[in-house]
């Protein structure tokens, strides 16, 4: 059985993000929070909030062992950009982006 778990609006572009979340792919759930907890990226800790969130969703919504938990599948997606401008020389104008992700997160049940 699967479980999921996201946030959106994340403020750190899907880039950065990704580093955090291609380092947790396909572990187990306790060990990837045990990971993030040591990661130096900022995102580490939202990705670990939201693995601990996954693993509350399957003990309370599916009476599941979170031990139990392997990440099946987790991703960073592009959220909304904000567009913002800067006044630069001459009168000219800077484009300042900035951007958001929405992270996932779906973790299945194995047996090891």
């Amino acid at each position: 059985m699967e479980v999921r778990a996201s946030v959106k609006g994340v403020r750190v572009s899907p880039r950065k993000a990704r580093l955090v979340v291609d380092a947790v792919r396909g572990k187990r759930v306790m060990d990837a929070i045990a990971l993030t907890r040591f990661m130096p990226q900022k995102t580490a800790e939202d990705v670990g909030k939201l693995l601990k969130s996954v693993a509350a969703n399957a003990e309370n919504n599916y009476d599941m062992d979170p031990e139990d938990l392997w990440i099946k599948a987790i991703f960073a997606d592009d959220g909304p950009r904000f567009r913002r401008f800067k006044a630069k020389a001459r009168g000219r104008v800077g484009r300042i982006i900035r951007r958001n992700t929405h992270l996932t997160v779906i973790a299945e049940e194995r047996r090891s």
